[in-house]
């Protein structure tokens, strides 16, 4: 069944937004009952405890928004979806575990790569490369693959440290990958379905956690987010024998840019590159005067226009879809900051 770009995919993202509305006051009561939050350090840039668990909040209105759309008919069996779903949930069940107990960044390395040989072995797979005619990469697609998914995955995580900036850009690189799998050929709706929800999850958490915060996603939220950007890039945009597999690079700009130039900094100073500190490119904004608003706002200007430049290159359908839904994502962010700062006088 093709699902149409006007039914299930913006039905999808209602349902995630409305089931996460509910959902996350629900999370930050629970965390702070039982001690689940953030304290504040040195590294942090926040001076009161925050619930640090917001990503158990994306991850149920996610899943429960794809059980509603079994119930209307409309859920896209196959399609390497079903790979996808659990590759995503088993890391975020590894970042909450992170995000209660700690764990050590080998190990979490270690699970990271095993999920990652899970859903590859599935069928999500970086197989091709554009140049030479489509060149079969062979043996090549495991490790690609696997770099792939798993930067990605930490790229997110690297970029949450300034209220709203992980939960903008994760909105803003869904709907673009959304955008791109539905209207390319030939298109990918249940991929871009994907896309779509994870938006209006991540839409719901943006309510509480544009500055000031009152939760962060913590690594549940940046493991699942960034997993499931990762893989429908691969399956909604790579598997196009065209230049457009090179898209996701321009798409994910930022949290690629962050995580490259962070690991690099992290390996020239002898240091390892998952040590944690404070010195990215949103810690540089901060450093230089700008305010944590205006740091996520140039950031994620930043991702609309990679965005628009991709979007650009698939062609005049792809761009009108794009600037429709990302005003309308602007707008509605807009509102749910000025809704905040209106609920706080």
């Amino acid at each position: 069944m093709i699902i149409k770009l006007t039914h299930a995919h913006i039905i999808g993202t209602i349902i995630a937004y409305i089931f996460g509305v509910f959902l996350v006051p629900l999370v930050i009561s629970f965390s702070k009952k039982e001690g689940l939050v953030d304290l504040p350090n040195e590294r942090k840039i926040h001076k009161t405890p925050i619930s640090r668990i917001g990503g158990v909040a994306i991850w149920t209105s996610t899943m429960l928004t794809f059980l509603c759309l079994v119930f209307l008919s409309y859920y896209p069996y196959g399609s390497l979806l079903s790979g996808i779903l659990l590759g995503s949930s088993l890391m975020f069940l590894l970042g909450l575990v992170d995000d209660i107990y700690n764990l050590n960044a080998k190990f979490k390395l270690f699970i990271q790569i095993s999920i990652a040989t899970l859903v590859y072995l599935l069928g999500v797979q970086i197989n091709t490369v554009p140049f030479f005619g489509g060149m079969d990469l062979g043996l090549w697609s495991y490790p690609i693959t696997i770099l792939w998914i798993v930067g990605i995955s930490n790229a997110l995580n690297f970029i949450d440290g300034v209220d709203g900036l992980a939960g903008s850009v994760t909105t803003v690189n869904a709907i673009t990958l959304a955008i791109i799998a539905v209207t390319m050929t030939p298109p990918n709706p249940i991929i871009a379905l994907v896309g779509f929800i994870l938006a209006g999850s991540m839409l719901a958490f943006l309510t509480y956690n544009f500055n000031p915060a009152k939760i962060f996603m913590g690594d549940s939220g940046a493991l699942f987010s960034g997993f499931l950007l990762a893989t429908i890039s691969i399956t909604g945009v790579m598997k196009a024998a065209t230049f457009a597999i090179l898209l996701p690079f321009v798409v994910l700009a930022v949290p690629i840019m962050d995580i490259t130039y962070s690991s690099l900094r992290r390996i020239s100073k002898g240091k390892s590159p998952f040590v944690a500190d404070a010195e990215h490119i949103h810690h540089k904004l901060l450093h230089a005067g700008f305010s944590q608003k205006k740091t996520v706002v140039i950031l994620t200007s930043v991702a609309i226009i990679t965005g628009a430049l991709a979007s650009l290159f698939m062609g005049e359908n792809t761009i009108k879809h794009y600037f429709t839904y990302i005003i309308t994502i602007v707008i509605v962010m807009l509102l749910l900051n000025f809704i905040k700062v209106l609920t706080k006088k």
